[in-house]
């Protein structure tokens, strides 16, 4: 008896009353039982003389390609049916959307990290987990894939077919404001961009090693959810390089009236989810003056 309230005194000192005891010990800086990747640089010189990262870069390029080819074709088959009965459906898109992330992440996450969004690359690195160097890059990448993949579907559609479906192009729908599509966009970015911190998460890999965690599966999720919630709003964008492509090959008004929010509510969706990662999550307090 006598031991165990030794044991007990042992672990009050150890583990402090202001936290939680599973926090606490999550937040100790001796006996890491995980490896924390050093901060990247803001700007990387080398990396324009290695090969890798062209090849990520390339990965990214084909990685949005695809993905725009296969949801933009999933779109303009439920927009041209006259009953939705006879197609996918909504959920069908959903499924189409997070069905591919899901797949590409998997593919080019030992390549580029599969971001397939410039809205992931930037909220990354906010985090510090890449180089403003890659990160421009990537987002470059990304938004041509997306075009060419947009034009592949133009191709197939035909011009005049494409153009009446409205080429798979966000806006916000009739009955909704401009501010009620800019907080779809921030709030549903946002749900991506933290799955992807969390599922990609050094501590949390570390600490549930025993448990394979698949990082694309709640990513890919994460997306089909959020497409679900959005679609009826906005077609849901949270991914600025898939409104850019469909918009410039659809190249109407339509396509451009609404066309900022699908920007700035990603990358403000984005910038909230990387702060709230630091700071909650990865428990980095706030400095004083």
């Amino acid at each position: 008896m006598e031991g165990k309230e030794e044991d007990v005194r042992l672990g009050a000192n150890k583990f402090s009353e202001r936290q939680p005891i599973g926090t606490a010990a999550q937040s100790q800086d001796d006996g890491k039982d995980y490896t924390e990747p050093p901060p990247a640089p803001l700007f990387e010189p080398s990396e324009w003389t290695s090969w890798s990262f062209y090849r990520a870069g390339i990965a990214e390029f084909m990685a949005t390609f695809l993905f725009l080819y296969i949801t933009i074709l999933t779109v303009m088959g439920v927009v041209k049916s006259n009953t939705k009965c006879t197609t996918v459906g909504i959920q069908g898109i959903a499924w189409a959307f997070g069905g591919m992330i899901f797949a590409l992440v998997y593919c080019t996450a030992g390549i580029s990290g599969g971001h397939i969004n410039p809205a992931v690359t930037f909220g990354l690195f906010l985090a510090r987990k890449l180089s403003l160097t890659r990160a421009i890059f990537y987002m470059v990448m990304q938004c041509l894939g997306a075009i060419c993949g947009a034009g592949v579907v133009k191709g197939f559609m035909g011009k005049r077919e494409y153009g009446r479906l409205n080429g798979g192009a966000n806006f916000v729908a009739h009955g909704y404001t401009k501010g009620d599509g800019l907080g779809a966009e921030i709030i549903g970015t946002f749900v991506l961009v933290y799955t992807v911190f969390s599922a990609t998460d050094a501590k949390r890999n570390a600490r549930d090693s025993h448990v394979p965690i698949l990082a694309p599966l709640p990513i890919g999720f994460a997306v089909f959810l959020v497409h679900l919630a959005t679609i009826p709003i906005t077609g849901t964008g949270i991914n600025p390089a898939r409104s850019l492509g469909a918009a410039i090959i659809f190249n109407k008004d339509k396509g451009w009236d609404d066309h900022w929010i699908f920007w700035v509510g990603p990358f403000i969706g984005a910038a909230l989810a990387a702060l709230y990662h630091q700071v909650v999550i990865r428990a980095i307090p706030f400095k004083s003056k």
